[in-house]
Order: C-alpha cells, then sequence, then structure tokens
C-alpha cells in the first residue's frame, strides 16, 4: 500500500478554534490527531483569533507548526448583544462554507464558546458528527452555561473532564458508550508545555516580579441583572490597595469577546495606565501564560483557569463572583463575593494557603491520549450521526 493509498483511507477531523484559551487546551489533542496514522487533521480559525484587538492569536497557532485551512473573520468592532448575535450569524454562514468545502468525517470542538455554538450549528446540518470536549461543566452567570449543554445534545462523541461531569453527560439523554472520562487537556499541557523560570519569564514579560505577584484574568458576565463590572471594580479596588502597601506586581490578561468585554479591557487599561507596576497584555501565549501562572503567589479573577490550571501548578486562586461558583474545584480555590470585603479575606487565605494533601481532580495528563483513541476507534462507523435520547428511570 502506498502513501497516497493510505492518506486516502485517513479520516478527517476538523477541529474548530475561535479564542486563545480553547486553543490552548485544543494544542495537544491537535498534535496528536496530526500524528495518527488513522486521521488527518483539518483546522479551521474563528472569533477573537483573527481580531487585531486580542492580539492575533491565530498567528500563535501557526507558530505551533499548524496549518490552518480556513480562517473565517466573524468579530466586529462592537460587543453588545446585537453585535455577538451578528458574528454568530457570519459564524454559521463561513463554518458551512468551509465545511462544504473540507469535507470532513467529525467536526471537534471544545467548551461553551458562541462562535463554537454558530459553528457545530452547521456541522449538525451538513450531517457531520460533532464531538465536544468538556460537556457536564457548571457555572454561572453566563450563557456559556446553556451552550455547553446545547453542544452537548448537538454532539456524538463526548470527552468530558470528570465523573460527576459524565452524570450530568448521562441526564441530558446521552449514551453511556459514548461518553468518555478523560479529565482535563489543560493536565496533559502542563505536563507537556516547556515552563519558562521566573527570570526568562520576566525578561519575556517585559516586567519585573515583586515579593508578591498575582496573575489576573476577569471577563464579562453575560447573563443575569449586571455585566459584573462592580466585581471588577471591587477587585481592582483591592489590588490598588495591595500595590500601595506591598511590594507587589499584577500581571493582567484581557477579558474576552463576549459581550462587555471590551469595556472590563477599557476598565483594565485605565487602572495600568494610573499603576505603573500593574501590566495588561492581549494574550500571553500557552508557555508563557502557563509559567506566569506557576511563578504567581496566586491567581486572582473569574477564569476557569484557576480552577483547572492553578491547582496543577501549586498555585492557590481566589475565584470572584457568579462565574465559576458552582463548578468543581479543589481545596486549593477561594470564593470570594464580589465585594471588597470578600476579596480581600479570600486573598488573604490564598496567600497563606499550602498545599498539602490537595486532591486534584480533572485527571493525571492523558486527556488526550483518550481523546485520541476513541476518536480513532469511532470517526467514520456507521450510525455515528444517530442519536436517541436515553431516559432515566426516575421514581415518582
Amino acid at each position: 500500500m502506498n502513501d497516497l493509498t493510505r492518506q486516502r483511507q485517513k479520516r478527517k477531523v476538523c477541529v474548530i478554534t475561535g479564542s486563545r484559551a480553547e486553543y490552548g487546551l485544543l494544542r495537544g489533542v491537535m498534535q496528536k490527531i496530526r500524528s495518527s496514522g488513522n486521521l488527518e487533521l483539518q483546522l479551521i480559525a474563528t472569533g477573537s483569533h483573527l481580531s487585531e484587538e486580542f492580539g492575533l492569536t491565530y498567528r500563535e497557532i501557526e507558530a505551533d507548526g499548524f496549518e490552518i485551512h480556513r480562517k473565517i473573520q466573524i468579530l466586529s468592532g462592537a460587543d453588545s448583544a446585537l453585535a455577538v448575535s451578528q458574528s454568530m450569524g457570519r459564524c454559521l454562514a463561513g463554518v458551512a462554507e468551509a465545511l462544504g468545502e473540507l469535507r470532513p468525517d467529525l467536526v471537534l470542538v471544545l467548551g461553551d464558546r458562541y462562535e463554537i455554538f454558530a459553528a457545530a450549528q452547521a456541522a449538525m446540518i451538513a450531517r457531520i458528527p460533532i464531538a465536544h470536549i468538556a460537556g457536564g461543566d457548571v457555572g454561572s452567570g453566563t450563557y456559556d452555561n446553556l451552550i455547553r449543554h446545547c453542544l452537548t445534545k448537538m454532539a456524538a462523541l463526548h470527552f468530558v473532564t470528570h465523573e460527576e461531569a459524565r452524570d450530568r453527560v448521562l441526564q441530558l439523554g446521552e449514551h453511556p458508550d459514548r461518553v468518555f472520562c478523560v479529565g482535563s487537556t489543560c493536565v496533559d499541557n502542563i505536563r507537556t508545555v516547556p515552563q519558562l523560570d521566573r527570570e526568562a519569564l520576566a525578561q519575556s514579560l517585559g516586567i519585573r516580579f515583586g515579593r508578591h505577584n498575582f496573575l489576573v484574568t476577569y471577563h464579562p458576565l453575560t447573563m443575569g441583572d449586571g455585566s459584573g463590572e462592580e466585581e471588577l471594580r471591587a477587585l481592582l479596588e483591592v489590588l490598588q490597595r495591595a500595590l500601595h502597601t506591598t511590594d507587589l506586581t499584577v500581571v493582567f490578561t484581557k477579558a474576552n469577546a463576549d459581550n462587555g468585554g471590551r469595556e472590563v479591557n477599557r476598565i483594565l487599561g485605565s487602572f495600568v495606565e494610573r499603576n505603573p507596576r500593574s501590566h495588561l497584555f492581549d494574550s500571553l501565549g500557552q508557555a508563557r501564560y502557563l509559567s506566569m501562572v506557576k511563578q504567581a503567589s496566586l491567581v486572582i479573577g473569574n477564569s476557569s483557569s484557576g480552577i483547572y490550571e492553578a491547582p496543577y501548578l501549586g498555585t492557590p486562586t481566589v475565584d470572584i463572583g457568579l462565574r465559576q461558583a458552582v463548578r468543581k474545584a479543589p481545596a486549593s480555590v477561594f470564593r470570594a463575593a464580589g465585594t471588597v470585603s470578600s476579596i480581600q479575606a479570600a486573598v488573604d487565605s490564598a496567600l497563606a494557603f499550602r498545599f498539602e494533601g490537595v486532591r486534584m481532580i480533572y485527571g493525571d495528563g492523558s486527556a488526550a491520549d483518550g481523546i485520541v483513541n476513541a476518536l480513532e476507534e469511532a470517526v467514520g462507523l456507521p450510525g455515528l450521526n444517530t442519536k436517541d435520547f436515553v431516559d432515566l428511570k426516575v421514581s415518582r
């Protein structure tokens, strides 16, 4: 059998990514798909990857050696509810056209982003099976939670991060044989992505580390009565007090492209202008981000990375407000309401925390292997795109 024949027999898996954080979680899976003897990797980049405002992070994908088969521009200069809905429409149309040209055997997506929701709709209508990573998780304060569950119902294969998430996917009527508990790919990254030491990281970022160093990521709320701006201003008040009283360096990463993200970034930019020992980055990239988590005294904000990556890197987390409030977390995560007093108390507790006997809950760093092994077995099987609702027995 010649190489051309082998290539033709490979099943095409199209990975769709729309943000820096999501790509970081997909990177190891993409590498293993690319090196598989049975699978061929296709890649579509969209969302904030193609935005100069958010760092043009598609360049990081290409720097990692991946070919991007289609780039689909969807963002405008606004992030209102109308603008986000219009972005979803552009994404749906663009991905539908790209899938018609690429003709993959399966589409692989991760998480809960609105652009991924639109992309999955295009795959569903085209009758292309969908595999979904990180279903069954829960959050609050954003529509991400609803999108995640919708993606579960559209997907044929499910790769969840822990057993409670698997239980929730089963509650949504999915077949047990198609739900794989593999852990989180963030743990894979911690084991495989080379990290910079303290001196090299400081030089790369162009900053001076202090006695304490905080890594801060705050995303807007997209459901409920508020945007989260009051929470953010309470957080910034705590940080400003600490900057004036301790040897502290604060590193911010920008908010994502959700409704209100630009306003969050504007507020952060104004804060950094007034506080010279604080720094705002569009994107740190995978290696620098993980290195910064490792070197930080604590991670603070409302990003899921404080729950997934930080514990495995030995860094405590202060998680603020509703966004991650119900997400399962290790003992190193300290919850805070969006008030100055609550945030300050959580910061004090986190800085005093010592990692002794903390139980990790998101796997052992082999998630990508589990995902690709399952894909090699399943992609191309007859009936993969046929779904029945599996009823659970309930007492009445």
